[in-house]
């Protein structure tokens, strides 16, 4: 039976080695190049031996054996495919596409030709045979992965299909690690295998210490105890120990030592520069034994404990038994149940007067101090992809906000892409809470509006600034009763309309289209950044002199651009001051061919500015570019017409020499000149400059033409472009900006007292830079000490000056987008809202809170009165720097004078005017020895004196 048995295992590994040898082929045989590649399974070139990767198994793994022999079965080389057998361990694999997403092993996306590897954890494929059972690709080595000792299976991409499958699988730790860490040439089983070296660890051995000196060094720098030690004896007489004490209170501050509390606080000026130290440390430790009898300690807040005094059991069982306890228990047991029945009934320790009922909480709690969302507008048409660049609340109709949407492309991007732009509508979108996923009304621009303002004095009139420099009108009287409409109104639905004969464009929103723009020659050279309305009770002439408007209708425009520019605009027809049509009604039969009212017909593609504000600076490097300003007249403030005079002549054509400006409609001949207007107005730039400058124009005497005087002041506080110039609602003298890093608070003539020293000139308040850029601000309808501040990560800061100065009160998250736009209103009494537009082109509502909106007693006077403390401490920094120069001028003098030095001669003022007097002769008198030379000069002879 043995002789059997072994010419059995000889005729299998015979017929084994046949199959292999019957499976190989030439590299001629197989497909173009795969004969170059040289797999581990291949023979030795050393000896005759069998492959490596087909290896006969041992006698004992007789299952390892049937399992090497079923997978040769089931997995052959394919014919014309296959050109070596598998390495041992090995088993090709066929992953369907299905199977290749599972498992992310994509070929020729997750895996090629270079990058062949997948590691696939067992748990994923045992989870895909749990799903997917036979179906599974991993089925047929199901028993294989189940018992693979290690959690990760290597998978190979067979790009060539060299084994027969477009895949082959590691079914065994020992064929992972040969794929992974292939041997070299040498290598094989016919190699000359390295031999395993065996590291053993050797104790070292110590050594006797050699003294080098560092001991002495060290005892030298250290810190040695040199002085006795203190000793203190505490006695008490012997009767006084366990003697009664009675406690009593006593006043902490009869004693110098009664009580001392040191509480931990940050001290914000603590300044402490690290110095470097010589120290000296010992590797090996000291051992000392110090010790002490007691360890004082400063006085502090404290209590006592006491250890409790317990009855003994004895002393229980008579007080339970006792007569009165029985008694006292019987008597208190009626009320003690009747507690109990009243704690079931209600709460006793309820707190009534915290939960009385306030009359606020319909809109917002006192307690509230966050910013609540209350509705959010975005078009998916219309504003996607889109930066919302103004806002603007209707002035008359309460819920109407309209937002103004602009591309997000820089110059660049613009012209690369000027087709798309051109195409794309630019539009003013005019939402309504009745409404929020359709806007009521759609503005059409001839390119992106960057700043719009309804009219004060008519609000179905607006002005817009486009990106393009161009000025532009829109006339929605015909639109004003849908935005009156209330909810669900905008169906525009009738009760007597028959069934399939509605109107199929009553859902669809109106476009308006501009009926007046301003002609490309006149206008800006740059994209409008602001738009103002001028108040309807003045006008501004040609000259810049302020008058009475006796039409009480705003008829003016300001328009600033960064083309160092500020433009006033007429929307009157220029036929002399006698035609005051300003506005005149729409009637339904006044309308063009394409349906635009004709309001403005007589200003279209001819509307040209009528005074042109030219920012120049003082020394040379280029002139301002404004990009927000701020005039100290507001709507409403009438105050200036109780002071006008009646003009004289205001025209300055006598002094012009006359023919300079014809008779239009600003010339103001018979008009009153609004005296107590200033026209002086704040201006922020785009380099961060805030500009103090007259809008009225003044002769220059080197060419004799008219032009802009240049600013009082400016100074370049900001470090990044000013974006917010804007008065208080409550002081008309001071001024909010924003630009940058940083805003200011500045107070209108405070800085013309000392405008002579540039240094000198500044706010009354500045804030530290910010860790986010800021993007806008606004002052609070309500509140005169709250303004409002928006930062580019989303979040709005909202400051109070009377409680903070150095922080923000609230700063609360809006939007993931930068914020660019942000408009507060006051809809009533009880309800405010805060518009806020991001850079995504979504308008977010927010309810501002009680505590945000409603002013605190004495608010007016109590920020009036911080205003001027700021001004009178800033009025002391100036006069400490005027002592501080005189005092460092009177030093280096009197150095001068210890050094010998001559001091400089200090001149009065008549003594300047005289030597500019001799100068001035001696010019004189070389000019006229010139022109004699020339022979241009005669000379008269003196007259003879009379006899």
């Amino acid at each position: 039976m043995d002789d059997t048995s072994e010419k059995e295992k000889k005729t299998s590994e015979q017929n084994e080695k046949d199959q292999d040898t019957a499976g190989k082929k030439t590299p001629k045989q197989g497909k173009p190049g795969s004969g170059k590649r040289v797999s581990s399974g291949q023979k030795s070139p050393k000896g005759g031996k069998a492959e490596k990767g087909r290896a006969t198994p041992s006698k004992g793994n007789a299952k390892t054996k049937a399992a090497e022999d079923k997978k040769v079965e089931d997995a052959p080389p394919a014919e014309g495919e296959g050109e070596e057998g598998i390495p041992e361990g090995m088993v090709a694999l066929f992953l369907s596409s299905k199977s290749q997403e599972i498992f992310h092993c994509r070929a020729d996306q997750d895996v090629t030709e270079e990058n062949p590897i997948k590691i696939i954890t067992k748990q994923e494929i045992l989870d895909d045979m749990r799903n997917r059972a036979a179906v599974c690709d991993f089925h047929p080595i199901k028993q294989e992965v189940i018992d693979y000792p290690s959690d990760e299976i290597l998978v190979v991409y067979d790009f060539d299909f060299k084994f027969g499958q477009n895949f082959y699988c590691a079914i065994t730790e020992e064929a992972k690690e040969k794929f992974l860490n292939p041997q070299g040439p040498d290598g094989g089983e016919g190699g000359d295998q390295e031999e395993e070296m065996v590291y053993t660890y050797i104790p070292p051995e110590p050594k006797d210490w050699v003294s080098l000196g560092s001991e002495k060094e060290i005892k030298e720098e250290s810190v040695t105890e040199n002085r006795r030690r203190l000793k203190v004896s505490v006695k008490r007489i012997r009767r006084e120990f366990g003697a009664p004490y009675s406690f009593k209170d006593r006043n902490v501050a009869d004693a110098k030592d009664g009580c001392i509390d040191c509480t931990s606080f940050d001290d914000r000026t603590f300044d402490l520069k690290k110095i470097e130290l010589d120290k000296c440390i010992q590797s090996i430790p000291d051992f000392t034994d110090m010790g002490t009898q007691t360890d004082w300690k400063y006085p502090r807040n404290a209590c006592t404990q006491y250890q409790p005094r317990e009855f003994s059991q004895k002393e229980k069982e008579q007080l339970e038994n006792s007569k009165n306890l029985q008694t006292s228990a019987e008597s208190v047991t009626p009320r003690f149940k009747l507690a109990l029945q009243q704690n079931e009934i209600m709460d006793v320790f309820y707190i009534d007067w915290l939960h009385l009922g306030n009359a606020e909480e319909n809109f917002g709690n006192k307690s509230d101090n966050h910013l609540k969302e209350y509705q959010s507008f975005t078009d998916l048409q219309f504003s996607k992809e889109k930066s919302i660049t103004c806002i603007q609340w209707h002035p008359t109709v309460k819920g109407v906000v309209a937002v103004s949407v602009a591309e997000k492309m820089t110059f660049d991007e613009r012209i690369d892409s000027a087709a798309k732009v051109i195409m794309t509508p630019s539009l003013i979108l005019i939402w309504s809470f009745a409404d929020p996923i359709h806007p009521q009304l759609l503005l059409e621009a001839p390119d992106d509006i960057y700043s719009f303002q309804f009219s004060p004095s008519d609000p179905n009139i607006i002005c817009g600034g486009c990106y393009n420099g161009q000025v532009v009108l829109w006339d929605i009287s015909a639109h004003a009763d849908r935005l009156k409409q209330p909810r669900g109104g905008n169906r525009n639905k009738k009760s007597n309309v028959l069934p399939g004969f509605e109107d199929p464009n009553a859902l669809k929103t109106p476009i308006v289209r501009y009926c007046a723009v301003s002609s490309i020659e006149n206008s800006h050279r740059a994209a409008i950044t602001d738009v103002q309305w001028v108040p309807d009770h003045m006008e501004v002439n040609r000259m810049g002199v302020p008058q009475e408007n006796k039409s009480m209708q705003s008829c003016q425009v300001m328009t600033c651009a960064a083309d160092y520019s500020i433009l006033f605009w007429d929307t009157r027809p220029p036929k002399g001051p006698g035609q005051l049509n300003l506005i005149p009604k729409v009637e339904k039969e006044d309308k063009s061919q394409l349906g635009v009212p004709t309001t403005f017909k007589h200003l279209d593609l001819s509307w040209k500015p009528m005074l042109k504000v030219h920012l120049h600076k003082s020394e040379p490097g280029g002139d301002h570019s404004p990009v927000k300003f701020s005039i100290q007249e507001k709507q409403g403030d009438r105050r200036a017409l109780s002071k006008a005079t009646d003009a004289t002549d205001m025209s300055r054509e006598n002094a012009m020499g006359g023919g300079f400006y014809s008779n239009k409609p600003g010339s103001g001949k018979d008009k009153r000149t609004l005296q107590s207007v200033k026209t002086h107005f704040y201006v922020g730039t785009e380099d961060g400059e805030v500009v103090y400058v007259d809008w009225m124009p003044v002769k220059d005497q080197d060419t004799g033409k008219i032009v802009t005087p240049k600013p009082d002041f400016y100074h370049a506080i900001h470090d990044g472009p000013v974006n917010t110039v804007q008065r208080s609602p409550f002081f008309s003298d001071i001024i909010l900006c924003v630009g940058g890093w940083t805003f200011t608070v500045w107070k209108e003539g405070v800085t013309e007292d000392i405008s002579e020293n540039k240094k000198k000139t500044g706010p009354i308040l500045q804030s530290c830079a910010n860790p986010v850029k800021l993007t806008t601000g606004h002052w609070s309808p309500s509140r005169p000490s709250v303004f409002f501040i928006a930062k580019h990560d989303g979040s709005v800061d909202v400051w109070d000056l009377l409680d903070k100065t150095h922080e923000p009160t609230l700063t609360q998250s809006v939007s993931p987008s930068a914020i660019t736009n942000i408009y507060p209103f006051q809809v009533s009494q009880k309800q405010h809202l805060l518009a806020v537009g991001d850079h995504a082109g979504t308008l977010h509502i927010l309810e501002i809170p009680w505590s945000l909106r409603q002013p605190t007693p004495n608010e007016v006077s109590g920020i009036s009165n911080y205003f001027e403390r700021e001004v009178k401490r800033r009025s002391f920094v100036v006069m400490r720097w005027d002592f501080r120069e005189n005092e460092k001028r009177e030093i280096e003098q009197e150095h001068k004078r210890k050094a010998g030095i001559a001091p400089n001669v200090v001149l009065t003022d008549e003594e300047i005017e005289y030597r500019l007097k001799q100068e001035y002769q001696a010019y004189i008198d070389e000019e006229s020895a010139f022109l004699r030379e020339l022979g241009l000069l005669k000379e008269e002879d003196d007259p003879l004196p009379e006899t």
